[in-house]
């Protein structure tokens, strides 16, 4: 399959736009806010370390879940010859699975229940996901996917404010929570089902098989060392951005001792959702006019290394404002160029959405393989520091690895 010569159009881009921001929103507000908040009140210990590493743990399980969940529905997408294309019937199947995981979270009263329950919602998003990322690389010409790139990551920042402020000032119970965000999730996302999505021709379908969908999953670094580079790269700056933002609600409880650490919360939320929606639409568009992707993501990661040491060095409030700009302006930078520089080194143009599902393993699992991973690190040390440094050095080993890819600028 030939790469899209016609570019989209601006009423594509704002449907797809607003469906990301649904999908952020019901993902995102819960990973900040209702799941930790409703893990602290099920473990039944004064040790907020034991806290933190409860939530880790189901962190942790919907990991596991992400890493199956992404290759697999990708690789049913590729293969699905529907007559309502290959891509919208699984929309429609990860919004439906995601809301439904959302409201049955919400109803749970122990931590195994709710990481059961999340596990499912994280399996929604994932299909979710994959089958609209697959929609840049099937519909969009290269030298539009920096901007569109830059639609996708900008929503992340709206949609973690949004759900933020929707879950604590309009509706404040954790049912309400989780039950309004799932209904946003839907109203937004099915404009999307309109988008166009031509059908797979039965001729054109890879065949099916349990091993041959296995071996696909793995794709050599040595006979695709541009994909194997921008994995990694992906895997190691996601990790060291979800580091430094996962954790922050305990970080401002229990590391700064902040009260009204939820109000706090939303206030760095804020600055670090500005900072992400102007680097991504910026970069995005500025890659696109100037066709190179490599130097703005190794200078996104270089600017969240900066907001990681500036945590670990100066542990303050107001400093963590400034570490909020840094992480911002980091990471949307990432979101808008990567994706672009990740639908350019794919292997085989038959297999974009198990392809692309392999590369936002990169961008799931660290989310929610973080809060474990900075659950151990703070328990092991007592306190946050050792926690920024790794976000720090993981950034920082995330610019390093884009050096290597050759196939694009």
């Amino acid at each position: 399959m030939r790469s899209p010569q016609r570019a989209v159009t601006a009423g594509w881009i704002a449907v797809f736009s607003t469906a990301w921001l649904g999908v952020w929103m019901a993902q995102l507000a819960p990973m900040q806010l209702l799941l930790p908040a409703q893990v602290e009140r099920l473990v039944h210990t004064e040790g907020w370390i034991d806290s933190v590493l409860a939530f880790g743990g189901v962190s942790g399980v919907s990991a596991v879940c992400a890493m199956l969940a992404y290759p697999l529905t990708g690789a049913l997408s590729d293969r699905t010859t529907s007559r309502y294309g290959r891509r919208r019937p699984w929309i429609a199947i990860g919004a439906a699975v995601f809301a439904i995981g959302l409201l049955l979270t919400g109803v749970q009263t122990t931590l195994v229940g709710v990481a059961v329950c999340w596990s499912i919602a994280i399996t929604g998003f994932c299909a979710l996901s994959a089958a609209l990322t697959a929609l840049i690389a099937d519909q969009v010409p290269i030298r539009q996917r920096g901007i569109v790139s830059g639609f996708v990551s900008a929503p992340q920042g709206v949609g973690l404010i949004v759900g933020l402020l929707l879950v604590t000032e309009l509706l404040t119970g954790t049912f309400a929570g989780y039950a309004g965000l799932a209904a946003v999730l839907v109203i937004l996302v099915v404009p999307a089902l309109r988008l166009p999505d031509p059908p797979l021709a039965p001729e054109y379908r890879e065949p099916w098989g349990v091993r041959r969908v296995i071996q696909g999953f793995w794709i050599s670094p040595r006979q695709h060392p541009d994909f194997g580079w921008t994995l990694l790269s992906r895997v190691l700056t996601n990790t060291g951005n979800a580091l430094g933002t996962s954790l922050l609600l305990y970080f401002l409880m229990f590391g700064l001792g902040r009260d009204g650490a939820e109000d706090d919360l939303l206030l760095l939320s804020l600055i670090y959702t500005v900072m992400t929606i102007i680097a991504s639409l910026v970069c995005g568009r500025l890659s696109d006019a100037l066709g190179r992707r490599k130097v703005f993501v190794a200078a996104s990661a270089a600017l969240q290394a900066g907001g990681g040491l500036l945590l670990a060095l100066w542990p303050d409030f107001t400093v963590a404002c400034g570490a909020a700009v840094l992480l911002g302006l980091g990471y949307g930078c990432f979101l808008a160029v990567d994706q672009a520089l990740a639908t350019e080194v794919l292997p085989d143009a038959s297999s974009r959405g198990k392809d692309l599902g392999i590369m936002n393993i990169a961008n799931a699992v660290p989310q929610a393989l973080a809060p474990m991973i900075g659950a151990l690190i703070v328990g092991a040390n007592g306190g946050f520091t050792a926690l920024f440094i790794v976000c720090g050095v993981c950034s920082i080993l995330g610019a390093w690895s884009v050096r290597n890819v050759r196939s694009v600028q």
